[in-house]
């Protein structure tokens, strides 16, 4: 009789669980309660951010980045002739507790050391006072030797030596100021670039006209990192392989014909582009902007152009330029550490800060949220900026990711301030509305031919600019990419747009290209194919695709394959150069929410890899309710450049953890429902997955 019974709720147990497995239903005692430690995570994360709300309402959280940027502002201070000594003792040290035990300087932690970085920081040490007998600076030459020296550093690395006379101008390609004045329906023009490479650009195409050279002492130079042969013989940006008739010849014979030019008088258009490009560059850095695109290059070289322009260190101009230049700057007296941000990033993590209390329980009129939504709607961007000239919408509107960037909102950011905004009850609901059906409508126009979003611009991907010799910094383009694009899926879908409707139709097929073989999609603006497969599933999910086709469950099963044994999630941004490490890292509070957020939105949240993740997520909360989080996962130029989002580690596992918890009441009044009855006391009595 009892053996009978055992295999009699075997078999019931088995034929439920084919019934029910793609359900987030399981049936279970109506009695049972929901794990406790869920619960209290979800609490103290809560706490812990609002606890760093601003005054005003919003969150900034420190963006972590390489030493390049205290590389940088050693070399500034030296070419400006204007040395803050106790600054740069401090950028020292900076540098120097980074080295790594090879000599080098990488640019994510776990990563190898790269040339640019080690260069750059070589030199900022040079320029302090170090002497290249030092252990140190001797480590770090034998490994810039070894990955090529100075030759196999880009442009941009080169350019900064040669406004320092460590490296010949006749060596860098030319960047004419003339190119300002090419109209915008000529094939190259400065709208065919990315926003930001366009905000480098025209600053360094003064400066390439000026060349304004300091010309140091002979022992700053850098003769010793040049591998023997190379710093006097010939020279080629052709790549390896690459043949003179390519369309690399092609640029690099346009160039050779610049550098003949550049060195006659035979400039008709010289003076009216550089005046164009002047007035080009004050409109940006104005009252309404923190600096030149409010990122750190652009304001790097816009103080640079200014100064050759003839503006000296009393013109308000300058001195606003200088200012917002070190508003950059983070003094962290706790660690005596001095780090330099590549921009703030307000508009963002007050955003994904919103969503995430909000989508975890705390009320949506609560004063916390609502100050906060008042705060970004304050924010709208509302002139027409550089992406009026590839997208002229007649309804200025969106967010910039900084606090003052009225040249340059962006679509990633409009999106999830919309996303926001969307859960937030405040009392001007009428504003509210008419400000999200603008940017709604603003977004919606800046879809590409392909179906896709891109960051700043419309239809912004010639591929063939990618060739030009100053375009090695692998940014050059805005290409439309599958997490914004996913992003505004999302987005459509939470604000009720029908998945009929022919844009939406577009996006969809345009992720269905994009997806990679195994089911991944690689992630442009996060580390990286984690980060686009999470926010793809996201995406088709809200716009109501159907969750159980072969192509999504690819892609859930490809994020289950990534799972580490002690079941978090994390990649490392290597994978952008060698996919074979896609998904492969130690695991991360952010990727590991990612992951789970992505196989949850395909609707089964209790699976192993779910129940696995959140347990990770809870077991690493940490006393006062954030998460540690050392590696980078933020990415600014794939292979270049990489930032860590200093809220990531407490916004994202607090939003899916706090959906995990909402899911999961609702399953188990799903449950009591089913549970009753005679077909409830026939079936085995089964249990949640216990965190």
């Amino acid at each position: 009789m009892h053996s009978g019974r055992v295999f009699l709720e075997k078999e019931n147990r088995e034929e439920n669980r084919a019934t029910f497995h793609s359900s987030p239903l399981i049936l279970v005692e109506e009695s049972l309660n929901l794990p406790k430690k869920v619960e209290e995570t979800i609490k103290k994360a809560q706490s812990y951010l609002l606890s760093i709300q601003k005054e005003d309402g919003h969150w900034v959280g420190e963006l972590f980045v390489d030493v390049t940027l205290a590389c940088d502002c050693i070399h500034l201070m030296h070419w400006r002739g204007k040395i803050d000594y106790k600054k740069q003792l401090r950028l020292v040290k900076h540098i120097v507790d980074r080295q790594l035990p090879d000599g080098g300087w990488n640019i994510y932690p776990g990563g190898p050391s790269e040339v640019n970085a080690t260069v750059k920081a070589y030199f900022a040490l040079k320029l302090a006072g170090f002497s290249p007998d030092d252990p140190l600076m001797a480590k770090a030459r034998s490994t810039i030797l070894r990955l090529g020296g100075i030759p196999k550093c880009m442009t941009y690395t080169k350019l900064g030596l040669a406004l320092l006379g460590v490296y010949p101008w006749d060596r860098l390609p030319v960047i004419p100021p003339e190119i300002i004045l090419f109209p915008n329906w000529f094939p190259f023009n400065i709208y065919e670039i990315s926003a930001w490479s366009r905000a480098m650009l025209v600053p360094l195409s003064v400066i390439h006209h000026f060349k304004p050279t300091r010309n140091l002492p002979e022992k700053y130079q850098l003769h010793e990192l040049f591998p023997y042969g190379t710093e006097h013989g010939k020279f080629s940006w052709l790549k390896k392989g690459a043949r003179y008739l390519s369309k690399q010849g092609l640029f690099l014979a346009c160039d050779k014909f610049l550098q003949y030019w550049d060195k006659t008088s035979l400039k008709p258009f010289r003076k009216m582009a550089l005046k164009k490009a002047e007035k080009w560059i004050l409109e940006r850095i104005s009252a309404g902007s923190d600096g030149l695109g409010a990122i750190f290059p652009a304001m790097h070289y816009a103080i640079m152009a200014l100064i050759a322009m003839g503006y000296t260190e009393d013109n308000p101009i300058l001195k606003k330029a200088i200012a917002d230049f070190e508003g950059l700057e983070v003094d962290d007296k706790k660690h005596d550490d001095l780090r330099i941000q590549p921009c703030l990033s307000p508009v963002w993590d007050t955003a994904v800060s919103l969503v995430a209390l909000a989508e975890s329980g705390v009320a949506r009129n609560a004063k916390e949220l609502k100050k906060a939504a008042y705060w970004l709607l304050d924010r709208e961007v509302k002139i027409k900026g550089d992406w009026y000239v590839r997208n002229p919408h007649p309804e200025p509107s969106g967010w910039a990711f900084e606090y003052n960037n009225v040249y340059y909102p962006d679509v990633d950011d409009t999106l999830m301030v919309l996303l926001a905004l969307r859960l937030i009850d405040i009392e001007d609901k009428i504003r509210k509305e008419e400000v999200m059906q603008r940017a709604l409508r603003w977004v919606i126009s800046f879809q590409c031919k392909n179906g896709g979003w891109a960051a700043f611009d419309k239809d912004v991907y010639k591929k063939w600019l990618e060739d030009i010799p100053f375009a090695d910094h692998n940014a050059i383009l805005d290409p439309p990419c599958s997490d914004i694009t996913a992003r505004a899926l999302e987005l459509f879908g939470k604000m009720g747009i029908k998945k009929t409707e022919r844009f939406v139709q577009k996006a969809i097929a345009y992720l269905k290209e994009t997806q990679e073989n195994d089911g991944s999609w690689m992630g442009r603006w996060g580390v990286n194919y984690i980060y686009g497969t999470w926010q793809a599933l996201r995406g088709l999910q809200a716009i109501g695709e159907n969750m159980n086709q072969e192509w999504i469950l690819r892609a859930r099963d490809w994020l289950e394959s990534c799972q580490n044994e002690d079941g978090g999630w994390g990649e490392t941004p290597a994978s952008y150069d060698n996919p074979q490490l896609k998904g492969k890292g130690p695991s991360t509070a952010s990727q590991t929410a990612w992951a789970v957020s992505g196989i949850m939105a395909c609707g089964d949240i209790f699976r192993p890899s779910v129940t696995r993740g959140i347990k990770y997520l809870c077991d690493r909360q940490l006393p006062d309710g954030s998460w540690a989080e050392e590696f980078l996962t933020g990415t600014g130029f794939p292979g270049v450049f990489y930032l860590k989002y200093d809220m990531y580690r407490n916004a994202w596992p607090l939003l899916v953890i706090g959906e995990y918890h909402r899911q999961y009441l609702k399953a188990k009044e799903q449950v009591s429902y089913w549970v009753d009855g005679t077909i409830g006391r026939k079936l085995k009595k089964e249990r949640l997955p216990e965190i």
